[in-house]
């Protein structure tokens, strides 16, 4: 008996080099093992796919659980009546299968292998089967499940390593930021300094800047066509640039300042590691969430904001693990430091009806159309300088006298810096808050960015959607606290195509309990915009 397995066994092992040949043979012998296509991976026997008509005849056919399961046996320990050989556990995959080659793997099974190994009893063969169709049911691979548990860990550590960098650098900046307007505060006559501070600026980035000068747009472009490194310089030039801004009174953010710090070293960081251009995407969108959670202590909405702001319409869920590492890491640096965020008050429970709800809307079309005209003044008033001032470090020296002019004929310096007073006023119920509180903020932005001052431009936005809820809420009757809150996400969802990552945002700010008018007020403004 163990003479005619053998023979067969020398039959087959003449084609172990040659699939087609082999098949035709146990074709011949009446085999016809199932497998699964490699068009469709529907479940047939090889050859023609009887689901999609693909020719798989020059593919390895692969054994089905039904094949063994279906599979007559006489007796477990001797051969069947035909002369095949009984099923046994193939000892590279530990698959059922029948010698004297595995139908699963291709290894060699010994011809004597019934001398030497004790043959299946009934209980064990019947064990076997069902393991052989629980795995067809469920199948798990080990070794792909073990791949992935790497490239979780790895792309944990990357992102750590850039939140890290993102928080020590954002922590650094926030405290300065903090001197330079305590300091413009006590000493009012720094505002006269703004124009010769410009000026500074604009000779810095002149004659040292290079690509540093595209700021955010440069970040996002490396995203999408990693071709070349965002210059190490970028880092301390926009640093140094944002603080003489709200030393001397430029109406400017702090977002665009911690993401361009954030992804200067961050793609340093990739160079020094030598990582290849995929992987520095990854890490430049990380980067984006560090900086944001970290500045603003909102490492969720910092996380989503990274996926969705470097592509509108479409977000890169590759990218999901490091930029939540980065973001949660750069806010915990952030602490650890001891810097704190301004507290905002949280709302109490609010309760959604039809009616609020379509207020809401309405306001959300204020609150889109006001983020498209900052947008389009701040690009129509640097296209205005670069016609009538063809030299540009003069730009911002024309944009600071406009700046001082047009704080002498409001008569008042709230709108200058980052106007948290402002937000704070606002949420607070918007006592001292005038109707066009919101059209004086953005008028002062759009000159300070327009004219070339460095800054980000969120916190602006901030104040512009906070002050203009104000208006709205006292309009429409919705109450005050609630709509500035809104319009606090709103605008900026507008201004930047991200309502996912506003509507989390003000969650994180203002509690869950408006998630549903944040979600309408911020989706409504992205749509108007």
């Amino acid at each position: 008996m163990v003479t005619a397995l053998a023979v067969r066994h020398e039959e087959l092992l003449e084609y172990r080099h040659d699939s087609n040949a082999r098949r035709a043979w146990l074709q011949r012998n009446g085999e016809h093992p199932f497998m699964s296509c490699p068009a469709c991976g529907q479940w047939g026997r090889y050859g023609l796919c009887e689901w999609c008509d693909f020719d798989a005849t020059d593919y390895v056919a692969v054994a089905a659980v039904h094949a063994h399961r279906n599979a007559r046996v006489a007796r477990d320990d001797i051969p069947d009546s035909d002369g095949r050989a009984p099923l046994v556990h193939c000892r590279a995959c530990g698959q059922l299968t029948r010698p004297p080659i595995c139908t699963w793997c291709d290894h060699e099974l010994p011809a004597t292998i019934y001398e030497d190994a004790p043959a299946l009893t009934g209980l064990q063969l019947q064990r076997s089967k069902a393991y052989a169709l629980a795995r067809g049911m469920v199948r798990l691979d080990v070794v792909e499940q073990l791949r992935l548990i790497a490239y979780l860990l790895r792309w944990i550590a990357l992102g750590a390593a850039v939140g890290v960098l993102a928080g020590l650098s954002s922590a650094g900046f926030l405290q300065t930021l903090t001197w330079a307007t305590n300091l413009r505060l006590e000493h009012g006559w720094m505002l006269f300094v703004l124009p010769l501070g410009g000026l500074v600026v604009g000779l810095a980035y002149h004659h040292f800047g290079g690509r540093s000068g595209e700021g955010n747009s440069l970040i996002i472009d490396e995203i999408h066509d990693p071709s070349g490194w965002v210059p190490r310089r970028m880092a301390p030039l926009v640093f140094g640039g944002t603080v003489i801004t709200h030393l001397f009174g430029g109406s400017a953010g702090r977002e665009g300042t911690a993401i361009q710090m954030s992804g200067s070293l961050t793609d340093g960081f990739s160079r020094l590691i030598r990582l290849g251009p995929d992987d520095r995407r990854l890490m430049l969108i990380a980067a984006l969430g560090g900086g944001f959670g970290a500045v603003f202590g909102v490492p969720i909405a910092g996380c989503v904001f990274a996926l969705e702001v470097q592509a509108v319409g479409r977000m890169r869920y590759d990218a999901l693990i490091p930029a939540l590492s980065a973001s949660l890491i750069g806010d915990l640096v952030v602490r650890a430091t001891g810097v704190k965020h301004a507290l905002l008050p949280q709302l109490v429970e609010v309760h959604v009806t039809v009616g609020l709800a379509g207020k809401v809307a309405i306001a959300g079309l204020a609150f889109g159309l006001a983020s498209i005209v900052f947008s389009e003044l701040v690009h129509g008033i640097k296209r205005a300088l670069a016609t009538i001032v063809s030299w540009p470090p003069a730009r911002p020296l024309v944009g600071g006298i406009g700046v001082i002019g047009l704080t002498y004929l409001v008569g008042t310096r709230d709108y200058l810096g980052l106007s948290i007073p402002l937000i704070t006023k606002a949420t607070a119920g918007g006592a001292g808050i005038v109707a066009g509180a919101f059209a004086l903020k953005l008028l002062f932005t759009a000159i300070t960015l327009g004219a070339g001052f460095q800054g980000g431009e969120v916190t602006p936005l901030f104040v512009i959607g906070a002050t203009l809820g104000v208006t709205m809420g006292r309009l429409l009757g919705v109450p005050i606290p609630l709509m500035a809150a809104i319009g606090f996400v709103a605008v900026f969802a507008g201004a930047t195509n991200t309502p996912l990552a506003c509507t989390v945002m003000g969650v994180e700010l203002f509690g869950g309990s408006g998630v549903v008018l944040f979600a309408i007020g911020c989706v409504v403004s992205y749509i108007f915009s």
